[in-house]
């Protein structure tokens, strides 16, 4: 049994420490999937503003930690940042410049919470309002021109 011990400790000096699932660990910035409250990709931290939704949940979960991603400009974690320190949120800037990740913030536990949903969607609505009305006035200005 002592040999054991022996092994395990050499392994962990020639490899490192094992981790439990870690393609996850470096895709949700050192967290799993099954401690996140909530998961905004960086195209969603880089619009302006702040997700209300985001602001909803850290109410809701005072303590939770909030992961931002380090590879974003400051610029577009400063309002998370503002909106997490006024929550009374801990927050940390997570960077890892070995593996490159879609995901620009995540609100986790250190334990499992196991929210079938983290992601939030885009309103799609608003978009398909917006293109209806230009392709109702460009119809318009083509039968305006045939005349």
């Amino acid at each position: 049994m002592k040999s054991s011990n022996v092994d395990d400790y050499l392994q962990k000096g020639m490899y490192g420490v094992k981790e439990i699932k870690p393609e996850e660990r470096r895709k949700f910035l050192g967290t799993i999937r099954e401690r996140i409250v909530v998961a905004l990709t960086k195209s969603q931290v880089m619009e302006k503003g702040v997700y209300p939704e985001v602001i909803q949940l850290m109410k809701e979960h005072p303590k939770a930690v909030m992961l931002l991603n380090g590879d974003l400009d400051y610029s577009y974690l400063s309002d998370y940042i503002h909106k997490a320190r006024s929550n009374h949120i801990q927050f940390s800037i997570v960077a890892n410049k070995n593996y490159d990740t879609n995901i620009g913030l995540v609100l986790t536990y250190d334990y499992a919470i196991d929210k079938k949903e983290i992601y939030i969607q885009k309103n799609k609505e608003k978009t398909v309002t917006v293109s209806k009305k230009k392709k109702k006035s460009l119809t318009s200005l083509f039968r305006f021109l045939k005349k």
